[in-house]
C-alpha cells in the first residue's frame, strides 16, 4: 500500500488514489473539486465553493459530525491543523480512516506547496495548470507597502490579524501591511475604557 506523509509528518496509507473524499476544509474542497470533480462525497456546511458542489454536509469545521463522516465511508478525509480539532482527527484514524492534515500555512507559497503535495502525492495527479499559474503569480518579490490596515478576525474579544498568517501574507503581497504585524498570528486587542 502506498504511503504519503501529510504536512504534520503523519503517514497516510492509501491503497489507491482516493475516490471518496470528505473535506473539512473549504479551500481544499474547492481546490480538489476544481482539479478532480466528483470525488467529494462529504463537506462542511462552510464549503460553499464551487456553488454546484453536490455533497453530503457533515457540519462545521470545528465541530463536524464525525459519525456522519464515518457513515460516508471515505477513502480519505482532508483536515487542517488550525481549523479541525485533533480529537476528531484521532477518532477518524481510530476507525481506520485515512486523514491528511494540512498545516495552517503562514504564507501563500506555503499553502501552494502544501496543496501541490496533496494533489500530486495523495491523488497521484500532475500539478494542475491553475496551481502552476498560481505558484508563478504569487512567487514574486514583495511590493512596497502602499497602505496599512487593521484586520479584525473575531469579536468578543477583539482579535486582529498578526504576523505569520496566510491572510497577512496575502495582504503584504498586495502592498498592504498589517498594523499588528509585529504580533504573533492573531492578537487580542484591548479596548480602551476611557
Amino acid at each position: 500500500m502506498p504511503t504519503c506523509v501529510d504536512d504534520l509528518g503523519v503517514e497516510v496509507t492509501l491503497p489507491a488514489p482516493p475516490r471518496r473524499v470528505v473535506s473539512l476544509v473549504p479551500a481544499l474542497t474547492e481546490a480538489l473539486e476544481h482539479t478532480r470533480a466528483g470525488l467529494i462525497a462529504g463537506a462542511t456546511d462552510y464549503c460553499t465553493h464551487p456553488p454546484e458542489l453536490d455533497a453530503a454536509r457533515v457540519g462545521g469545521s470545528k465541530y463536524p459530525d464525525v459519525d456522519a463522516v464515518l457513515a460516508l465511508r471515505p477513502d480519505l478525509v482532508l483536515a487542517n491543523s488550525e481549523e479541525n480539532r485533533p480529537e476528531d482527527v484521532y477518532r477518524l484514524r481510530d476507525h481506520g480512516i485515512a486523514v491528511w492534515v494540512m498545516a495552517a500555512p503562514a504564507t501563500v507559497p506555503d499553502a501552494l506547496t502544501s496543496l501541490r503535495r496533496l494533489l500530486t502525492e495523495a491523488f497521484a495527479v500532475d500539478a494542475p495548470d491553475w496551481l502552476v499559474e498560481a505558484e508563478r503569480l504569487w512567487s514574486g518579490e514583495l511590493p512596497p507597502v502602499r497602505s496599512r490596515a487593521v484586520v479584525p478576525v473575531w469579536r468578543k474579544p477583539w482579535v486582529v490579524l498578526g504576523r505569520d498568517t496566510f491572510g497577512g501574507d496575502v495582504l503584504r503581497r498586495l502592498g498592504v501591511a498589517c498594523v499588528h504585524a509585529d504580533a504573533t498570528s492573531a492578537t487580542r486587542v484591548r479596548r480602551s475604557t476611557s
